[in-house]
């Protein structure tokens, strides 16, 4: 499965199974929201989390707690407390924009924040 760009990549020390399967599961969920999908004709690409977030009434609540699994996921992974605000924050600011109609849409397909959080976890894995 390729990636959108945020990655870092996949080289990354030796980690225990426990970090690795939730370090995939995260990937595989980030990459379900924010880029599953091509716009055709184009490069760029959008996920369940544009596409739901359309919904009015709560899509962009609804996805926002989603997004905050990845954060849970990061804190048991023993990601660092400063790292975890970080990634919230990513979260809090694409679920707030989320709620103007149109161009809360937009940023929301653009902003990433889930990818953007996954590339943190790998940057702390890596040490970096």
């Amino acid at each position: 499965m390729a990636y959108a760009g945020t990655f870092s990549g996949d080289v990354l020390p030796p980690l225990t199974d426990d970090v690795a399967r939730r370090l995939r599961r995260v990937k595989a969920l980030a990459w379900i929201l924010d880029a599953a999908f091509r716009l055709p004709g184009t490069k760029f690409r959008l996920g369940l989390d544009a596409l739901i977030g359309l919904i009015p009434g709560g899509g962009s609540a609804v996805m926002g707690l989603v997004s905050l699994y990845i954060v849970w996921e990061a804190w048991r992974i023993g990601v660092p407390s400063r790292l975890l605000v970080r990634m919230v924050a990513n979260v809090a600011m694409e679920t707030a924009v989320d709620t103007v109609p149109m161009v809360g849409d937009v940023f929301d397909a653009a902003f990433k924040a889930n990818l953007r959080n996954v590339a943190l976890i790998e940057r702390h894995l890596n040490g970096k």
